[in-house]
């Protein structure tokens, strides 16, 4: 598996019209299942209750207005020609607009941030300096209250915890209204008796399936939500031509003004079921890394927009012309079904609910990988179910933990009134959170003038504030379930956050100065033995005082040391040629080095083999370059005097160092070879084979020479097991986030990819109390 060629630059900005309109035929099944299903409940749940079918038509013809005007302003206005602009690298979601920010304002909450991280590619690609004395003024702002940036921080959870509320509320609401087909066929009181358990074992099923990746069904995803949106147009033409061809009369903004003032109060209460007409909208965004923005603009914009308007009008028109019928389910979806045609209506409807839903769970396992990267969320087990595509990833523990609420939500409710309620609230909080990003982006890394951001927060926040009023009223009713999950993962990613900060600043106040190494001596007890010494550590300067603690009580370490921190950037994807920052601690003959590897909040980590032999030739490449004096991008940090180099992977050497180890007869190459052989005939050896250079100084031919002979005897993994508590004199709020909340998740979560992956037999723990 190539991971290093996954993702790290986008490919699909000079493709040819082929590809695009193949991307933009994925894109029907991976991004618009959910929007596209909106037609099974946008009506039932905006008649629910507030207000009633009536002969003069004013009501469905208001809500068909509503309905117009909302999907052509919000999903096809904001989205797809403003937001989806405010792409970062090619990526898109909440916490990429975040992301973005930070790097413009560097207001970013990751403690072990540096100066070189600025240099990166994706970090720097598309920076403009010329921003105006406002833009300034509020970057200097953000920049200097640390308060401020905590709110945005917070405005970021907010989003991604509402979105975990959709990835919960959205497979319910889809799976359940695509059942209730079934009601129109049975006796009023037996229907609820079968759509409910029907309803649950589709969900199982469903979240069941998700371990396989959605590569395995994906080319069923398109052609799925394709059919679904030829039917529901075609049904709506039908409609519209049959019951009432002047029913286009209704988009004019005149109906909505007429509609609220004879709904009144229940007019506005109602909007909480129209709203539903756009729920998925944000996918658009959240899942532009898959695809590229002119695809997601040509499927929504020629295909899913007019189905929708069609299905929406047909509707419309099949109900201005029947208000007087026995059933109480009379506005539901299915009535305005061709009879003859209901089941497999029925039939291709919960194929594309479970598409629909598939996409909402992929994209929350796909935020979550996101947070966790940048240190907001607990770690956890991350399956990758494609080696081709990048992204398509599974996470067991939330998967479970989606179907478990998504069950309850189910069994509870057991209608789509509540459940309807509970999303709309869910869905309309996150674009709220993305307009108040956005106007922050038009101002600091687009550079456009303050009026069009307050314009642009005004237009479009006016519309969603009005929405979020009305959803936000139905509290009672439903709408609590994404508030009360939403504040259970604020306080869980904000514990974990906020305990990962106080981590790091205990390591900061007690890392260790260069001159404490300078001291160590053999005088002293110290001695060095075979091998290399790999010490984790969250630290980019200094050496961390979990090294002390290991030293004064076992005083060895190895003849080769490295202090390595793997560290997340905000940044969607490292390229694999800066992958690496590698400098020298201390004086050249103590053999101690310093490597940090650097990933982007989507990058994938290698595994355990690569990942050492990417690492042992870094170093080695280090060594060649600064003996033989190379012009090399480096970083000088000031309060360390330490110098570090930009050093990419084995991949990217092409006439670096490369590193062999086998166990058999050593090949013949035709370039200048140091190889050393162990008089151990099992133990496996290892060579360095340099390109062809002038005359190899021989100090730096010593140092590779140890450095291989280190490598032959076994590198051992040194990690840091600390144990985190408030220090005396605490308030009580501290103590229960550290000593309880944070403690309780640091117990029941993953340990990091790299721990997992080191032999445990070379692998030794170190404790430490940490009192922050």
């Amino acid at each position: 598996m190539d991971i290093e060629s996954w993702g790290h630059q986008n490919p699909i900005k000079k493709e040819s019209w082929r590809t695009v309109l193949a991307l933009a035929y994925q894109s029907l099944g991976v991004v618009y299942g959910d929007l596209s299903t909106s037609p099974l409940y946008v009506y039932k749940s905006t008649f629910a209750e507030d207000i009633q079918h009536s002969e003069s038509n004013d009501e469905i013809f208001g809500v068909l207005s509503f309905v117009f005007w909302t999907l052509t302003l919000i999903p096809l206005l904001k989205y797809v020609f403003i937001v989806l602009r405010a792409d970062d690298n090619g990526e898109g979601g909440t916490f990429a607009l975040y992301s973005l920010l930070c790097r413009y304002a560097r207001v970013s909450t990751l403690p072990n941030g540096q100066l070189a991280d600025e240099d990166l590619y994706e970090y720097k690609s598309d920076r403009n300096s010329s921003a105006d004395r406002i833009g300034m003024s509020l970057k200097s702002t953000l920049e200097k209250h640390r308060f401020l940036k905590k709110i945005l921080l917070v405005l970021a959870l907010i989003g991604t915890c509402m979105v975990i509320g959709d990835g919960v509320l959205t497979p319910a609401i889809s799976v359940f209204s695509a059942v209730s087909g079934l009601e129109l066929s049975m006796a009023k009181h037996h229907h609820q008796y079968v759509e409910v358990p029907v309803a649950c074992v589709i969900l199982v099923f469903l979240f069941f399936l998700q371990h396989y990746g959605t590569h395995r069904l994906g080319f069923l995803f398109a052609p799925i939500v394709i059919t679904w949106l030829l039917c529901i147009s075609a049904i709506g033409v039908y409609n519209i031509i049959h019951w009432n061809p002047h029913v286009y009369q209704a988009l004019s903004p005149y109906y909505m003004y007429k509609f609220l003032k004879k709904t009144q109060k229940g007019g506005w209460m109602s909007l909480g079921g129209i709203l539903l007409c756009i729920t998925g909208s944000e996918a658009m965004f959240a899942d532009l890394g898959h695809f590229s923005q002119l695809s997601i603009k040509i499927a929504f914009t020629f295909v899913v927009y007019p189905s929708l308007i069609l299905a929406y009008m047909g509707q419309a028109a099949y109900l201005s012309k029947h208000h007087i019928i026995e059933s109480d389910y009379h506005i539901g979806f299915y009535v305005s079904v061709p009879e003859k045609l209901r089941y497999p209506v029925l039939a291709i409807a919960i194929l594309a609910a479970v598409v629909g839903s598939q996409a909402i769970i992929t994209g929350t396992f796909s935020i979550i990988k996101q947070c966790s990267a940048l240190g907001c969320f607990p770690r956890v087990k991350i399956v990758h179910t494609s080696s081709k595509i990048h992204g398509q990833i599974y996470i067991p523990e939330i998967n479970w933990t989606l179907m478990v609420l998504c069950l309850a939500v189910t069994i509870g409710f057991r209608d789509t009134k509540h459940i309807s309620n509970a999303s709309g609230l869910a869905v309309i909080t996150v674009m709220l959170v993305t307009t108040c990003f956005m106007s922050l982006v038009i101002v600091l890394c687009w550079h456009r003038s303050v009026l069009f951001a307050i314009c642009f927060i005004f237009f479009f926040g006016s519309i969603e504030a009005l929405y979020f009023s009305a959803s936000l009223i139905k509290f009672l009713e439903g709408a609590w379930v994404p508030v009360v999950l939403s504040f259970i993962f604020l306080a869980v990613m904000y514990s974990w956050h906020y305990g990962t900060l106080k981590k790091y600043e205990f390591d900061v106040e007690n890392k260790i100065p260069i001159n404490w190494l300078l001291t160590l001596s053999p005088n002293l007890g110290i001695t060095r033995v075979r091998g290399i010494g790999l010490i984790h550590t969250e630290l980019v300067t200094g050496i961390p005082a979990i090294f002390s603690h290991f030293v004064t009580n076992l005083p060895a370490f190895h003849q080769v040391l490295v202090f390595l921190c793997i560290k997340s950037v905000p940044v969607p994807h490292v390229r694999p040629e800066e992958r690496f920052l590698v400098g020298r601690v201390g004086p050249k003959e103590y053999r101690v080095y310093r490597c940090i590897a650097r990933y982007g909040y989507r990058d994938i980590h290698m595994d355990d083999v690569e990942f050492e032999k990417d690492l042992v030739c870094s170093i080695a490449e280090f060594i060649r370059s600064e003996g033989r004096g190379l012009s090399f991008e480096a970083i000088e940090d000031i309060d360390e005097s330490e110098r570090l180099t930009v050093i990419g992977t084995t991949s990217t050497h092409i006439d670096g160092i490369k590193m062999c180890e086998d166990n058999g007869e050593l090949t013949h190459v035709d370039t200048e070879m140091i190889e050393i052989r162990s008089p151990e005939v099992p133990r496996k050896r290892v060579r360095f084979v340099v390109p062809e250079s002038p005359q190899m100084d021989l100090s730096v031919r010593e140092e590779l020479q140890e450095l291989t002979e280190a490598r032959e005897a076994g590198m051992a993994f040194i990690l840091g097991h600390c144990y985190v508590r408030a220090k005396r004199g605490s308030s009580l709020i501290k103590k229960l986030v550290i000593n309880i909340g944070y403690d309780f998740l640091r117990r029941n979560c993953r340990a990091p990819t790299y721990a997992l992956s080191f032999p445990r037999a070379s692998t030794l723990e170190v404790g430490m109390i940490y009192h922050v």
